[in-house]
């Protein structure tokens, strides 16, 4: 983390006032669990040296822990909940939808819960898409599909206004948004106009985003998932490489400006030789470019697995320049890039290999959550229902060193989360697959051309 300062201030609809349905106590040792107080709080930053051990923490420092309160902002009685799902699937969708209607439902008593159908869009009469209601009996299965039950669409989330007045509309004082980066800046501008209304309407935002990419938050939900199912995809490639004559293992994962999956699926696969991602720049051509080592590889081992991020080496190719409906830019495919890259270069000094091509991301984004973001999912839900039950709003629920807590949603979307290449995370990425440190021909220029693009 930069030396900036953030905001970690947690805005409130209201005092609380109404108790808790919720049974829980403020004695410790007597195995019955406590209440949280909005005075609990952890430091967001871990990292020191011996001379700064006894700085004095500011407000800034201090993020505020989730989970439920003695006093709670709603009556649970007069609740109309609504849950809206946006952006591309990533597993675990469903178990946050469950989790928050099983919260809400058992927990709280509320018993008008709305599912918003195909993201923003639900909320735009144009659309017609309908609303879903929610009970225990609709959602106790749905854990065990991948997808979301709600469906989910991208864009929709700039007609703030509009969707202002469906939210207004159809009476609900909640709403819990599950999207990634885009959604989340929707969601803050949807709540900012809810409060310029003057409505007592808590936003609730549920971080999901399989890229992992959020500030802040230690990882997204899906995260875990997608790197089994990769992992599963590298070792295909690897046992098609090995078992060919020069075979080449090529596996394109997620990671559009983030290459936390490629990085965590190499280092847990230990079968990746290269791996390429976007914080990383690399040259395909000349002595120290990546064919040349690629063809070292083969020479010695005669067999390579290369796992590449989608955001990997952009500035090697053409792009569109355009986006897509959340406002991401397109990207050109770097995984047919390298393939037909790579098919070329071996051909041109007559050396025969065997390539193959693996592309799982759809597979991966639609697979059901693996048992640890099953656990992870159903305490995002349960936290993120505490916090719009007591009243708060304009939050992400996020886990950071291991405890759930309330993020501003301002302050998640402000930023990027990124592969540090100077951490320690990519150097055990390097030590697991004993790739060049740098694949660039010459180190001072390219550094100096680093340096000229992060002035401008």
């Amino acid at each position: 983390m930069s030396d900036i300062s953030y905001d970690f201030t947690i805005p409130n609809l209201g005092p609380c006032k109404v108790n808790s349905p919720i049974q829980l106590s403020k004695i410790e040792g007597d195995f019955i669990a406590n209440y949280v107080t909005d005075d609990e709080f952890i430091r967001y930053k871990l990292d020191t040296t011996l001379d700064q051990t006894c700085v004095e923490l500011s407000r800034s420092e201090l993020l505020e822990k989730a989970g439920p309160r003695e006093k709670i902002y709603f009556n649970p009685n007069h609740v109309h909940a609504a849950i809206v799902t946006c952006g591309g699937l990533c597993p675990g969708i469903n178990d946050v939808i469950r989790a928050v209607v099983r919260c809400l439902w058992n927990r709280y008593g509320v018993r008008r819960i709305s599912g918003i159908r195909f993201g923003f869009k639900g909320l735009l009469p144009e659309y017609g898409f309908g609303i879903q209601q929610l009970s225990p009996e609709v959602v106790d299965d749905i854990h065990k599909t991948g997808g979301s039950i709600l469906g989910t669409s991208r864009g929709g989330g700039d007609r703030v206004v509009e969707i202002a007045d469906a939210i207004e509309n159809l009476n609900i004082n909640m709403i819990f948004i599950i999207g990634g980066d885009g959604t989340q800046r929707g969601s803050l501008e949807v709540a900012e106009e809810i409060e310029r209304r003057g409505l007592k309407i808590g936003v609730i935002g549920i971080p999901k985003t399989v890229d992992n990419d959020l500030s802040f938050i230690q990882k997204s939900f899906g995260f875990d998932t997608a790197v089994v199912k990769a992992a599963e995809s590298v070792a295909a490639a690897h046992m098609e490489a090995h078992s060919q004559i020069n075979g080449i293992g090529l596996v394109k994962l997620m990671g559009r400006e983030s290459g936390f999956i490629a990085t965590h699926t190499a280092i847990a696969s230990h079968e990746a030789n290269f791996v390429l991602i976007p914080e990383v720049p690399f040259e395909l051509d000349g002595p120290k470019g990546f064919l040349h080592y690629l063809e070292e590889r083969l020479r010695s081992r005669h067999h390579a697995v290369i796992v590449v991020a989608e955001g990997a080496g952009q500035d090697l190719l053409e792009s569109s320049g355009g986006t897509d409906d959340s406002g991401n830019k397109k990207l050109a495919d770097i995984g047919v890039f390298l393939r037909d890259k790579m098919a070329a270069y071996f051909k041109s000094i007559g050396m025969h290999i065997n390539l193959k091509y693996i592309d799982p991301s759809y597979q991966i984004r639609s697979a059901p959550a693996a048992p640890i973001d099953s656990i992870y999912c159903e305490r995002l839900g349960n936290n993120a229902v505490h916090a719009a039950m007591a009243g708060k709003t304009k939050l992400i629920i996020g886990l950071v060193h291991t405890k759930f807590v309330h993020l501003p949603i301002k302050a998640v979307t402000s930023k990027r989360n990124y592969v540090d290449p100077e951490g320690s995370l990519w150097r055990d990425c390097l030590d697991a697959t004993s790739q060049p440190i740098l694949m660039v021909n010459d180190k001072d220029a390219f550094l100096r051309n680093s340096k000229n693009k992060q002035k401008k």
